[in-house]
């Protein structure tokens, strides 16, 4: 029940903090006497509550009308204005409002906001149409920090990866998706977690002295609650239902805006976000140039830049930058997404429980891209650009293969299907348009979080690498099949000697080693080969199918190969090398080698730097959350070199030797599957859109060819594959150019 205070009972007078008065007066006995005649009200009769600027001529009472104030009012100057938003235009000044302990800078627009308390306003801003806009002195906008005498239990978590939350993840301002990644994936090293939590607490003197802060530029209108909330340079708010303890983060070159009937409660909104249309967040980190609409729902949960969600529902997830995921029918619960994503519509991926508690998650690494309608039992795990076809997943899934297409069962409890290197063999357009599009839709004017938009990097190469190893091993099991297991197996072979003599091999091969080179050589000698193997690893229960395993070994092979030769270019190109040769490939081999990766946040980071990095952290050489950033802006620094010394160890990897034992032929067998995959990328590119304009089917809504090219434009219109020719004409010849040093 509300609690009755009267009038003698207060201070009605307030303190002014010092800091407030400088360059300030009281009023003078006129301007009192017209703020009255202009119906205006102050707990104070003598209006000694009320501070105006001191300089001449920057007060004018007749623009103060129909308000009232209480505690303290201190105002910049009040002058004959008009501010003007959009199609606002509204008089400078403060008509028809109430102000509590409030202070404005120069030129401000304050109409009708029914209670403004414990603010600090900058200059410019208009606030119109508002219910109800306060401030508690103990507010956090959105941060998970504590003020004296809170208890533990008022510290703000977001649950995210999991709905038991244990891998809850302390918001800040400052807070990238590579921050809440660390945070919630490394949770046995409680030292460490400590240090997370004491980074967040670092700046925060603990104080109950909190105010609410609108800055410079900012237009709030026709809101009903705003609570505990810091709004930042020119940011747009029209038609919020509720903002409460969050921080919206803006400026002049990010500006952000927040719409019709929004709520944001516990939570921090990047710079240059938009969120609208009955969207709503609560316990979040929105990140940098992120759409929030139509009523998207996101809760317990940090999003990555770039992204964009609507309709759908979003719980306990950690995402990272280029999400994409529309449509009513879709939700998303208990999640690692790891970038450059897209969730179709009826897409149910969500904890279910398989347990007595709900600790169920997915992990999926990027490109994560599961069709219409897909559902999928937890706990699973998914491998960099993994498509899912549309179906029901009824077990649990370890998707080690990188580049893949995944298919249901063909029948209820039976193994699911999985063609390696799917992307390479049937939709190279995609992956190389991948590369383009996130590049040409990154918006951020401040590149804070480092986001690797290549889709053949380091935390993909390595998934390759390993699926390699795996094919191979795979393939020995399938050489010592009896033959009616193996004819079983086999779609086609065109050369059925080949086979006879390594199975032959196969039985006689005297250790593991001799058996994996066995099937290696196999899969080298019969690339034309269709057969199928099996591996009880994807799938809980009944395992996968692998298809086409000799010509997804094939392929991934080039594409790590074209990976290595890019890398390398690279490294000459930003060491201001012409071409390769045996003493600069000795540089390269001085550099340290790194053979594991992690996706941090969007920003690929090798395993043991992040291991150093916890080390600083906890030693204290690391000791804020800034100094985090600047060593993850290290890492970028050194990314070419890590990556030029990673290529030298795939292709010493994928040839059995050391690079110093190369000849000519081995540097010609590598330029020119390099060569094979640039211009594939190039003529598939061209091909699979081609077929947007000769397709029958593609035709018979048009009346004629002219309606169709004006809806559709030519291919020749394109300017993503004229830009892939002149890129692929200059790599293919700048390869030519390094290699020839080694041949």
């Amino acid at each position: 029940m509300p609690k009755v205070r009267y009038l003698n009972e207060l201070n009605i007078s307030g303190e002014v903090p010092k800091e407030l008065l400088d360059g300030k007066r009281h009023l003078t006995a006129k301007e009192v006497y017209v703020l009255i005649q202009n119906r205006n009200i102050s707990s104070d009769p003598d209006w000694q509550n009320v501070y105006v600027s001191a300089a001449p001529g920057e007060f004018n009472p007749e623009q103060i009308v129909q308000s009232e104030f209480s505690g303290w009012v201190v105002l910049g100057a009040v002058r004959p204005a008009m501010l003007r938003y959009h199609d606002l235009e509204l008089k400078t000044g403060i008509y028809r409002s109430v102000l509590r302990n409030v202070l404005t800078q120069d030129d401000c627009v304050i109409h009708n906001v029914s209670y403004l308390s414990n603010y600090r306003i900058g200059n410019r801003v208009m606030l119109f149409n508002i219910q109800e806009m306060s401030c508690t002195d103990h507010s956090k906008f959105g941060s998970g920090i504590l003020k004296q005498g809170e208890p533990e239990s008022h510290r703000i978590w977001i649950g995210v990866g999991n709905e038991n939350g244990e891998r809850g993840v302390l918001p800040f301002p400052q807070m990238i998706p590579a921050d809440a990644y660390l945070w919630s994936r490394y949770r046995e090293d409680k030292e460490l977690l400590s240090r997370f939590v004491e980074l967040t607490e670092k700046d925060n003197d603990g104080l109950n002295n909190t105010y609410g802060i609108v800055e410079d530029d900012a237009v709030i209108k026709n809101c009903t609650l705003l609570k505990d909330a810091k709004i930042g340079q020119c940011a747009y708010i029209k038609g919020a239902f509720k903002l409460k303890n969050i921080n919206m983060l803006s400026s002049p070159d990010e500006p952000s805006q927040i719409g019709e009937g929004v709520e944001l409660v516990n939570g921090i909104m990047g710079y240059g976000s938009h969120v609208f249309y009955q969207a709503v967040a609560v316990r979040f980190v929105i990140g940098r140039n992120c759409q929030l609409k139509y009523g998207a729902r996101l809760l317990n949960s940090v999003l990555g830049d770039n992204s964009t969600v609507s309709c759908c529902e979003l719980l306990n997830n950690l995402i990272f930058p280029f999400h994409e995921q529309h449509h009513n029918s879709s939700f998303l619960i208990a999640s690692t997404v790891m970038g450059q994503s897209n969730i179709a519509s009826a897409a149910t991926i969500g904890s279910n429980h398989n347990s007595r508690s709900p600790d169920g998650e997915m992990l999926a690494g990027r490109g994560f891209w599961p069709g219409l309608c897909s559902d999928f039992k937890f706990d699973s795990r998914f491998a960099s650009f993994v498509l899912a076809a549309k179906g029901s997943y009824q077990n649990e899934l370890n998707v080690t293969y990188p580049f893949s297409l995944l298919a249901p069962a063909s029948d209820e409890g039976g193994a699911v299907h999985i063609i390696p290197g799917y992307w390479f063999l049937y939709n190279m357009y995609a992956i190389v348009r991948n590369k383009y599009k996130f590049k040409s839709r990154d918006k951020r004017f401040v590149k804070v979080q480092h986001i690797e938009t290549d889709p053949l990097a380091p935390d993909s190469i390595q998934e390759v690498e390993g699926a390699i190893t795996r094919l191979i091993e795979l393939t020995s099991r399938y050489l010592k099949m009896n033959d009616d297991e193996q004819k079983k197996m086999t779609e086609s072979n065109p050369k059925p000697e080949l086979l006879l003599q390594y199975k032959k091999k196969a039985q006689e091969a005297k250790s593991e080693d001799e058996l994996f080179q066995t099937a290696k050589d196999y899969l080298h000698q019969n690339k034309e080969s269709k057969f199928m193997v099996t591996d009880d690893r994807c799938q809980k229960k009944f395992g996968a199918v692998i298809y086409k395993t000799a010509q997804g070994y094939t392929e991934y092979r080039r594409i790590v190969k074209y990976f290595a030769a890019s890398s390398l270019i690279a490294w000459a190109d930003e060491n201001k090398c012409r071409d390769l040769n045996p003493e600069l490939l000795s540089k390269v081999l001085q550099i340290p080698l790194y053979a594991e990766w992690s996706n941090v946040g969007g920003q690929v980071i090798p395993n043991a730097k992040i291991q150093e990095l916890f080390e600083k952290i906890k030693d204290r050489t690391i000791d804020s959350w800034e100094q985090v950033h600047a060593y993850y802006d290290e890492c970028q620094n050194e990314y070419v070199s890590f990556k030029a010394r990673y290529a030298v160890h795939l292709l010493e990897f994928l040839y059995s030797r050391p690079i110093q034992e190369f000849d000519a032929e081995v540097y010609r067998d590598i330029m020119e599957d390099v060569l094979y995959v640039s211009d594939r990328m190039l003529s598939s590119s061209f091909s699979s859109r081609e077929k947007d304009y000769t397709d029958f089917f593609r035709s018979i809504t048009f009346r004629n060819k002219e309606e169709m090219e004006a809806v559709l434009g030519t291919i020749n219109d394109s300017v993503f594959l004229k830009d892939l020719k002149a890129a692929t004409t200059e790599f293919d010849d700048r390869l030519r150019q390094v290699f020839a040093g080694l041949m």
